[in-house]
């Protein structure tokens, strides 16, 4: 190559360079604010929220009797889980529905260190309970036991073995419209943010589902059950 093309030729390939150089910092500077635009994002909640009756219901009935005679204990408490029963079949509910637990029986005696000797020397705690659908049942007898207590029958009724459990056992037939509520919902929100920031509501980068909650609407009505559903979308931000 003579010199004089060795001249000619270095302006152009520097030329060249230069151009090259221009165009991949153009490409670069695209892709630095395309990157920027893409890490925009806003993150939006959705609740869904329904309130349903309870579908079962378990009812124990917890009581207590003492005495001086074991042989006389027994037959007391077989008694009163008859009236119990039969307390339980006025109110309407079936054989089927009502079960008993074997009672317990404490011998004052017989404990460590002689126990309290004042009362009867045995007592006993017994549970009737009933497992049922009928809920409406349960909530009129709940209001009606006074009357075994009127029979002599001594119910338990603050023992935390005794509470009443009201449940809701039909979530899936629920699950799918919540969680289309709860989408919509947070969607909703996205938008109303997108709008303020004067941006525009891009694909959805992420979704995730919540728990399903399900819990007493108060406790006056527990019976009442209020079911919940947080879904969390997160959405891209664009101008």
């Amino acid at each position: 190559m003579s010199q004089k093309n060795a001249f000619i030729s270095s302006p152009l390939a520097g030329l060249f360079i230069g151009l090259g150089l221009l165009v991949a910092g153009y490409f670069l500077a695209n892709a630095i604010i395309d990157f920027k635009k893409l890490d925009r994002t806003v993150t939006a909640k959705g609740l869904a929220e329904v309130e349903v009756k309870a579908d079962t219901a378990i009812f124990p009935i917890r009581f207590s009797t003492g005495d001086n005679d074991l042989k006389t204990l027994h037959s007391t408490v077989a008694q009163q889980s008859d009236q119990i029963k039969h307390f339980l079949l006025e109110q309407g509910f079936n054989e089927s529905e009502i079960s008993s637990n074997a009672p317990t029986i404490f011998d004052k005696r017989a404990q460590q260190y002689g126990g309290d000797q004042t009362g009867f020397r045995f007592t006993a705690n017994a549970t009737i309970n009933v497992y049922t659908e009928n809920v409406d049942k349960v909530i009129v007898a709940k209001k009606n036991l006074l009357d075994l207590a009127a029979k002599g029958v001594v119910i338990s009724g603050d023992d935390y073995q005794a509470r009443t459990e009201f449940i809701f056992t039909g979530l899936n037939d629920l699950k799918p419209k919540m969680i289309e509520e709860a989408t919509k919902n947070a969607r909703a929100v996205a938008e109303k943010f997108a709008q303020d920031s004067n941006s525009k509501l891009g694909k959805l980068r992420s979704a995730s589902q919540g728990q399903f909650s399900i819990s007493d609407r108060d406790s006056n009505t527990p019976h009442i059950k209020k079911v919940q559903i947080v879904s969390t979308l997160e959405y891209y931000l664009v101008d």
